[in-house]
């Protein structure tokens, strides 16, 4: 039986805290950000954590 592969868009996009807990970024912060508030821009800086509907998606793709 062959390895399971981890898909790698998803890889590249969540980390797992020491918890257990998998940390994502925020969408709207890459381009575009002349009419978004600086409040909003900053917000959205910061990391967040993928939501417990969202989890066992996020497993299954990075095979945890």
């Amino acid at each position: 039986m062959p390895k399971v592969k981890t898909k790698s868009g998803a890889k590249k996009r969540f980390k797992l805290t020491g918890t257990g807990k998998i940390k994502r970024k925020h969408a709207f912060k890459s381009h575009i950000l002349t009419k978004k508030e600086t409040k909003q821009k900053r917000n959205l800086t910061r990391m967040g954590l993928v939501d417990k509907t969202d989890v066992g998606r996020v497993k299954d793709m990075l095979n945890i």
